[in-house]
């Protein structure tokens, strides 16, 4: 096995591109990520000082057999792993303990996460804990759900001070509503210039009321090899109960999928109320996978 590192996610994506055009729903992450990355790269945007930004490809002599990167701009800035062998992941974890490059955390496909956590908590005497199971899902048919007062917009820049603080509370809200402590899960909160970016660029939405307040938010990344993945998707405690989330989720898919766009979602696993919702309007479990750290 060879495995190759890449600081270029454009040269990372030559490489890799046609492992993920053949599952581009599987590679949502890995893909999106590294091509909004190559596009800000290529605009001039900074990249967060101290975050680590790397890809890796490791290859059996003929075919790329594992893809992974570090570019998790928060927490212990976990790794991010598609599948692979078992030996890929040792080489993977290997490569960079020998580089004295400690990372406390995985995200993605098991068991290769498991293992590259496992891997690490050997080399540092800690131990690896999974602190979420998610789901993929894709869509199938999509299924109207019932209706819900106000309608879909598009998010406007003035209203970014709000979408932000929704987006940070996001994550907060979803541990209390699995039972883990709120805050427990580390996430990424946008800066304010990279808010205003996804708004002007048309994947931030907004449910409003009948008096055009927003009572819900609905985002969507830019779509790579032609999928997209919604999230997050978040509706104040207040504002709960009233049919808002599923209604945003079903108006945005359908208008991805109106452009051409193959509409994909996480779920957290122990959150039963979001599973029950995008299963209801068509969203299909595609794969189980997990976020893991070491501690």
């Amino acid at each position: 096995m060879e495995l190759q590192f890449f600081d270029d996610p454009a040269a990372f994506l030559t490489m890799a591109g046609d492992v993920f055009a053949e599952q581009p729903v599987l590679s949502t992450v890995i893909a999106g990520v590294s091509e909004r990355i190559r596009l800000q790269q290529a605009d001039g945007v900074p990249w967060p000082e101290g975050v680590p930004c790397w890809f890796a490809v490791v290859t059996d002599g003929e075919e790329i057999i594992g893809t992974a990167m570090r570019t998790a701009p928060f927490g212990e800035y976990p790794a991010y792993l598609m599948p692979m062998p078992d030996d890929a992941v040792h080489l993977l974890a290997q490569a960079l303990l020998d580089r004295d490059e400690i990372v406390l955390g995985a995200n993605g496909a098991l068991p290769a996460v498991q293992v590259f956590c496992e891997d690490m908590a050997a080399a540092t005497g800690k131990s690896a804990t999974v602190g979420q199971h998610t789901r993929l899902f894709e869509l199938g048919d999509l299924v109207e759900p019932r209706p819900a007062a106000g309608r879909l917009r598009p998010a406007r820049v003035d209203e970014r001070a709000l979408i932000g603080e929704w987006y940070a509370a996001f994550m907060a809200d979803a541990d209390e509503q699995a039972g883990r402590r709120p805050g427990e899960s580390a996430h990424e909160t946008p800066s304010s210039e990279e808010l205003t970016r996804r708004i002007e660029g048309g994947r931030v939405f907004v449910w409003v009321d009948d008096d055009d307040r927003p009572v819900n938010v609905t985002a969507a990344t830019m779509p790579a090899y032609g999928v997209s993945r919604i999230g997050p998707v978040y509706t104040p405690r207040e504002e709960r109960g009233r049919g808002y989330a599923g209604s945003a989720v079903y108006a945005v898919s359908r208008l991805l999928r109106e452009s051409g766009e193959r509409p994909c979602l996480f779920t957290d696993q122990a959150n039963p109320t979001s599973n029950k919702i995008y299963e209801a309007i068509g969203y299909r479990r595609l794969v189980d996978m997990a976020n893991l750290r070491v501690e």
